[in-house]
This record gives structure tokens, sequence and C-alpha cells, in this order.
């Protein structure tokens, strides 16, 4: 594949990393400060855009690949506000749209095993649920996306909580997530149920930034060849 990247900082160099390795190419690299070359001239030969940016500048970024004609892989946080009109317009340029909260295929593991968890812990009301998040001090959206995921995961399972709230509140339906930022951790999740009697956690901690680069290349070459809006559950098969 000859593929764009829309974001060019940690995750965009991790990425290229392992896209090189995998004998594909990167045929354009767009980040601050050349925005402007997302354009159709610069985007002709491109199979797939991977989009890696920010809370503020990726709706605008999926939206402009998606307006060329380029299917577009996004892993950016904190926008997701805009979803339901990226995937409006995907469908109505019959286009190809991948979200993810996290593409490490150890999270989306992850994801189904904090499902299946929530399920069986939501006869259990004894046990109070709870998520922590911990990340580098260059993330800029708290709660995580990923710890997000898995509280709608615990939300749609758990009957007694309706909401997930980033601190504490003294409110029994509320489902705290609480998030630290510390250099240089890549990304640590744990969902924990605990009791009078005993605590039952779940944790995933991603050791460096591959897992999220690989998983990104692997949905970008499953964007190449499919049309539509998915996950990383379509794509890893689950």
């Amino acid at each position: 594949m000859n593929i764009a990247l829309v974001g060019y900082g940690k995750m965009g160099k991790a990425i290229e990393e392992i896209a090189l390795a995998n004998g594909h190419t990167i045929g354009l690299k767009i980040d601050l400060d050349n925005a402007a070359d997302l354009n159709a001239q610069n985007v002709t030969g491109i199979d797939v855009a991977i989009e890696f940016t920010g809370p503020h500048s990726a709706f605008d970024n999926v939206m402009k690949c998606l307006s060329l004609g380029v299917p577009v892989v996004c892993g950016s946080t904190g926008w997701l506000e805009d979803y339901e009109k990226a995937k409006t317009f995907c469908e109505a340029q019959n286009g190809t749209l991948i979200y993810a909260s996290n593409f490490s295929i150890g999270v989306n593991l992850f994801f189904e095993i904090n499902k299946t968890l929530a399920a069986l812990m939501s006869k259990h009301p004894s046990y109070e649920v709870s998520l922590h998040e911990i990340h580098h001090t260059q993330k800029k959206d708290a709660p995580s996306g990923t710890a997000i995921t898995l509280a709608e995961q615990v939300l749609a399972a758990v009957p007694n909580k309706t909401k997930w709230v980033n601190e504490a509140s003294g409110v029994a339906s509320d489902l705290v997530i609480t998030s630290e930022r510390i250099d240089p951790a890549p990304g640590t999740h744990t969902t924990t149920y605990a009791s009078a009697i005993d605590t039952i956690e779940i944790t995933h901690t991603a050791h460096n930034r591959k897992g999220f680069a690989g998983g990104a290349v692997l949905a970008a070459e499953f964007a190449a060849t499919h049309q539509g809006i998915f996950s990383m559950k379509e794509v890893l098969g689950l």
C-alpha cells in the first residue's frame, strides 16, 4: 500500500516504521506545518490514510480524507461528538472509515474480556465497579478513549451504573474513571470490581507504542480492500 500519514508525531513515526517493515510505502506525511498539503493533487496514488492527530483536528482531517476519496483509519480520540457526522458523510461518499479508540490487538482482546466480565458481574451488586487509566503527560484528553470504551461496555451490562464521570462524585449510580498522567507510560487500563470480601481486577498494560502502530497498519490493510464503516472488531474477526 501507499499510505498517507496524517499526523507525524510519535505515533506517526511508529506507524511509519512498521509500515515500511511490512513492505508498504509512505507517500504523504501531513503535520501541523503542512496541513494544506492534504489535497487532491497530493493524494493521487494514495491507497489509505492513517490519522493520528488530536481532538481539535481529527474530525476535519477525517472529513477531508473522505471528501478526497481516500479510505481513512483514525485513531485520534476526544472528537466523538462528531463521529456520527463522519459516518453519515462516509456513507454518502461510499467511502471507508475505520475508527478505534485503541488499535492494539491486545487492547481489543481486552475489550472482549471486559464485556464478558461485566456481564458476569451484573448479577452481583455487592461489587463496586470503577476504572483507572494511566498515560503519558502529552496525552491531551482525559479520560482516554480506551477508558471511555471500557466504561461504555460496563454501563451496557451493569444495571446500577447509569453514566461515567472522570472524578469521584459521591453518586452511587456514577461509574468513576480516574486518570493519571505520568511519563513515559504508553497506557495502562484497569477495571476493578471491589467488595467487602474481595477484589477482582483486569488490567492491560502497554509497554510501548508498537502494539498501537501495528494494529493501525493492520487496519489500514483492511481499509484498503473494504468499503464501509468498520471497527477493530471486524478487522480482527472478533
